[in-house]
């Protein structure tokens, strides 16, 4: 069963919560894999926290490549940001660096 979300709350997963946070998640699911010392990875943080205040449809999760990685080496992300999102479990769209708002929901097709 899928849980329920944080409406305008960026959330976090890590390997215990991904299945549920965001494979079995209704709607689309945008993952940002990033790290506390990637400067890129704290710009995009303030796009992504607006971005879940304005699309209450959406699902925002964050993912530590430094504490998860075998999420990191499962999905194949070899730079950072890494953004994905997944609709029904499958990764349906890929994009690894900088984004702007506008970037973001075109990839969430929201």
């Amino acid at each position: 069963m899928a849980s329920q979300k944080q409406v305008g709350k960026v959330e976090h997963a890590s390997d215990a919560d991904f299945q549920q946070k965001v494979l079995d998640a209704e709607g689309p699911v945008l993952v940002d894999f990033y790290a506390d010392w990637c400067g890129p990875c704290r710009l995009i943080s303030l796009v992504l926290e607006e971005l879940a205040r304005e699309l209450p449809t959406a699902r925002i999760v964050k993912v530590d490549v430094d504490h998860s990685p075998s999420l990191a080496i499962k999905y194949g992300v070899e730079s950072i940001p890494a953004l994905m999102v997944f609709r029904d479990g499958k990764m349906v769209n890929y994009h690894v660096g900088l984004a702007d708002k506008a970037q973001l929901r075109s990839m969430l097709g929201l």
